[in-house]
């Protein structure tokens, strides 16, 4: 691979990456603050960007391990911001 002709290949899976670092620096950010363990909603958008990221990586290398991995956690991720949004509407609804 060289890196003048695929640099936008290197850029798509360093901004993968970056997400899934932010993911995890930004809960330990706001679980410090709090004092306690906390998963704040945007690790949940983080990962699911990260994934996005990788998976697209992923399947430009065509890497089938890497491509199976991104994919189910992409599944993981948006379901558990769907059941955090359903969490914060049912709530608004009876507050």
């Amino acid at each position: 691979m060289e890196l003048t002709t695929q640099w936008w290949l290197l850029a798509i899976g360093f901004t993968g990456q970056g997400f899934f670092f932010m993911r995890f620096f930004w809960q330990w950010i706001v679980s410090e603050r709090e004092k306690k363990s906390i998963i704040p909603i945007s690790f949940w958008y983080f990962s699911l960007f990260g994934s996005f990221f990788l998976l697209t990586y992923a399947i430009l290398r065509k890497d089938i391990v890497f491509i199976v991995g991104q994919s189910t956690g992409s599944i993981i991720y948006t379901r558990n911001l769907y059941l955090i949004h359903r969490e914060r509407k049912r709530l608004q609804s009876i507050g």
